[in-house]
């Protein structure tokens, strides 16, 4: 057993009721507290033990946060409650170095989470932890590269996060594509797409995540995790001219619920957010490319004379009169982990403009 198998072991058996200690890979270990077997692990650790040697194995740090575990201080922030839905907690936000991920990622920091930012864009995610760590004056984020689309990346990246910290709390699949257009007109290759993206990177994301998961609940069987995935609006209703963006929603859907069904055999929740428009984000706002100045340029919004004329016009489709942002959808999120005991579910956070029935 290799230390993809070990350390989320190490994980469970340190589960303090909320979480398992951050758990740090080592080729080897100068004298450890513990030396022992795969097969003596489970009997001879206590929680408390901060470093394991594992024979043929490695060598592994413990602690409360990263610093710790690295360090052997006890300096972990402490937090209980609803205050400490994902404090010290290890989440993964795929699509984490811009836009709606980039806000999700900055709010599950400030709510205390060891955040890996999984992006294509592996500068932008190691960028944006370096900003973020300096910010809190301790580790609390590291940039990985991925392709959801590639089995092969995805499983680097979870083989990478295991390795640096031992599992996954919480993961979140957020990263998404979106290409407009009439059903008549749409190459396959854009459909296709579309649909590796949103619909395919979902199920590699999990299918690999899972058993991470499954190994830090063995122990105890008492370990919660959550996978999450951030879908759309156009989750819950279609979308004109926009087919293969709403159909790769709607499967992710039904992912979550036949995924959900399953995995709730090892404690893991699957559940989805269904967020509005990020009328801030760059898909809307790029004053190149974006929504509002193509929709200004053909005239879509009748009267319009500026890119705020045609920003004023979609908000004003929006009950609560504007977009939604990563905070939003960062609190759906922490509602979906909070909650024990709900599973599968699909969550509107649309500010009133699409609503369940």
């Amino acid at each position: 057993m290799k230390t993809l198998g070990i350390a989320p072991q190490l994980r469970g058996l340190s589960f303090d009721g909320e979480k398992g200690d951050i758990v740090i890979s080592r080729k080897t270990i100068d004298q450890p507290e513990l030396t022992c077997t795969v097969d003596t692990l489970a009997e001879k650790f206590t929680k408390g033990t901060r470093s394991v040697v594992v024979e043929g194995v490695g060598g592994f740090l413990l602690g409360e946060d990263y610093d710790d575990a690295l360090n052997g201080t006890s300096n972990a922030r402490k937090v209980t409650g609803r205050a400490g839905v994902v404090n010290n907690k290890v989440c993964v936000v795929t699509g984490g170095a811009q836009g709606f991920g980039e806000g999700i990622v900055r709010s599950l920091i400030a709510e205390g989470a060891l955040v890996f930012i999984a992006d294509m864009n592996v500068d932008g995610a190691k960028r944006l932890a370096g900003e973020l760590n300096e910010q809190a004056g301790r580790t609390v984020a590291f940039g990985v590269a991925v392709n959801v689309t590639d089995e092969e990346s995805v499983l680097k990246m979870v083989g990478e996060v295991v390795d640096t910290v031992g599992g996954i709390d919480l993961f979140v699949s957020n990263a998404g594509v979106l290409k407009a257009g009439s059903v008549k007109e749409m190459s396959l290759k854009d459909f296709e797409f579309v649909t590796d993206v949103n619909y395919i990177g979902f199920f590699l994301c999990t299918k690999h995540v899972a058993p991470v998961m499954e190994a830090m609940n063995k122990p105890t069987g008492n370990y919660f995790t959550d996978i999450v995935t951030v879908s759309s609006k156009s989750a819950l209703e279609g979308s004109n001219k926009n087919g293969a963006y709403a159909g790769s929603k709607f499967g992710s859907v039904g992912l979550v619920q036949s995924f959900a069904k399953e995995l709730v055999a090892d404690n893991t929740k699957v559940n989805t957010v269904c967020p509005g428009n990020f009328f801030d984000g760059p898909l809307w706002s790029d004053p190149d490319r974006g929504l509002f100045v193509q929709y200004l340029n053909t005239g879509k919004v009748p009267g319009a004379k500026t890119v705020e004329d045609v920003k004023r016009f979609y908000e004003a489709q929006v009950p609560m009169n504007r977009g939604c942002d990563g905070a939003d959808v960062t609190k759906a999120i922490l509602y979906s982990v909070e909650q024990k005991y709900e599973t599968g579910q699909a969550i509107p956070v649309t500010g009133g403009q699409v609503m369940l029935n």
